[in-house]
């Protein structure tokens, strides 16, 4: 349990530096300069998306066959760390108007919605099958991307300056590169 928690954390706080919904926590903070809103805000959007991606993946790993989902997950780690090395656009993030949201709710539909599909999301459906620990994972995933988020909404642009933005990318890249292979050579199976 505890291998499931402290690897989902690490890969998605790694995998977050620079992704769009880090880039979008720099766009609100920017614009509406109230962090706490926005952190929470945060919060509560990321424990539900990844509570049902864990959810997900869990029910993945008792519905398919061990072999195929071994293969699957070891192909879709591999996947994760090529995405990863694709920066994201920020363009793709829009921190337009709250309209008659307040920071919190706006953070929280903006998060939930750019976290569908997006490769953190992904990494919490492929954790959680892996592990089949729903909460340690869900838990993970939500620290890790608090890690990330959580200094970009408090220190805005001048984080971004200070982190070699590639760099953590493609150490992100190898360590779900080496899951991966870990996967598909059979290394932590249960």
């Amino acid at each position: 349990m505890l291998e499931a928690f402290f690897v989902s954390t690490g890969v998605v706080a790694l995998g977050e530096v620079g992704d769009k919904t880090q880039l979008l926590a720099l766009l609100l903070a920017a614009r509406y300069r109230k962090p706490l809103p926005i952190i929470a805000g945060i919060l509560v959007a990321t424990l539900l998306n990844h509570a049902a991606a864990a959810a997900l993946g869990a029910w993945l790993a008792r519905t398919i066959d061990p072999q195929w989902m071994r293969w699957g997950l070891g192909l879709s780690f591999l996947a994760v760390a090529v995405w990863l090395l694709v920066p994201d656009d920020a363009g793709e993030v829009d921190g337009r108007g709250q309209g008659r949201l307040g920071v919190f709710a706006l953070t929280v539909v903006a998060f939930f919605v750019a976290e569908m599909g997006d490769k953190t999301q992904v990494a919490t459906v492929m954790l959680a099958a892996k592990y089949d620990q729903l909460v340690a994972v869900t838990a993970g995933t939500t620290l890790g991307m608090m890690i990330a988020n959580v200094p970009a909404v408090l220190l805005g642009d001048r984080a971004v300056k200070f982190v070699p933005v590639a760099w953590v990318h493609r150490i992100a890249a190898v360590v779900f590169a080496a899951i991966g292979v870990g996967v598909l050579a059979g290394f932590g199976a249960s």
